[in-house]
């Protein structure tokens, strides 16, 4: 029982030294990363019809 015990304040004791994001770094980087993931579809997707449309020229002529 006694190694839960210092499991637990341990924790507490880790968690109290966490930097915590502000409620505005939060939405700030959720933005970054929604529009990055956003960007990244884009350019997977514009690949995607390039070789598509490459490979069914190929195929087709």
């Amino acid at each position: 029982m006694s190694n839960t015990s210092n499991f637990f304040k341990d924790v507490w004791a880790e968690m109290q030294r966490v930097h915590w994001p502000t409620r505005q770094e939060t939405v700030k980087y959720t933005l970054i990363v929604a529009g990055m993931s956003i960007v990244l579809a884009a350019f997977l997707g514009g690949l995607d019809i390039i070789f598509s449309f490459v490979l069914n020229r190929l195929i087709t002529h």
